[in-house]
């Protein structure tokens, strides 16, 4: 019985990093972002610089940030608004609040569809390189390091 579960467990951790390395924006980003989050983040939304110079007329459009791109998506994630998709896609678990990010709920209907989405992305974003950091200080919250930069993965 122990070998087994031994064996077992040995599968689960082989197989977790050649599945994380796998993970590609065109393969499996891509169509997850269009289908959870294309409605407010898709093609018509402004980009980051334009929704940064009105964000309150774009929220009661009910727009986000476009992320229909590669390259609008890594804006996001590196900069110039680091951390931005970690902050608002996270469950909970890394926050100081335990409180999920404002996002988190598109991520599925159910929570196991949004845990297993949660966990894709955070395979593409590459293993150790979640963090809720922004460019510069803000409050509590330190800026982003290179170390954790030096994590992304974010394979096209």
């Amino acid at each position: 019985m122990k070998s087994k579960l031994l064996a077992s467990l040995v599968c689960v951790a082989v197989a977790l990093p050649a599945w994380a390395a796998d993970v590609t924006y065109l393969k499996d980003i891509k169509p997850l972002i269009k289908a959870q989050c294309g409605e407010c983040h898709g093609d018509d939304a402004p980009t980051l610089h334009e929704f940064d110079l009105d964000p309150e007329k774009y929220k009661k459009e009910k727009l986000g940030p476009r992320t229909s791109t590669y390259e609008t998506l890594l804006q996001l994630v590196g900069w110039p608004d680091a951390g931005a998709l970690m902050r608002r896609l996270d469950d909970g678990a890394n926050s100081g609040d335990k409180k999920p990010g404002n996002m988190y709920k598109n991520l599925g209907e159910t929570e196991e569809e949004r845990a297993t989405n949660l966990k894709l992305i955070k395979a593409w974003v590459g293993e150790g390189a979640w963090n809720l950091n922004r460019w510069e200080k803000r409050g509590d919250v330190p800026a982003v390091t290179k170390e954790q930069l030096d994590r992304l993965q974010l394979k096209y």
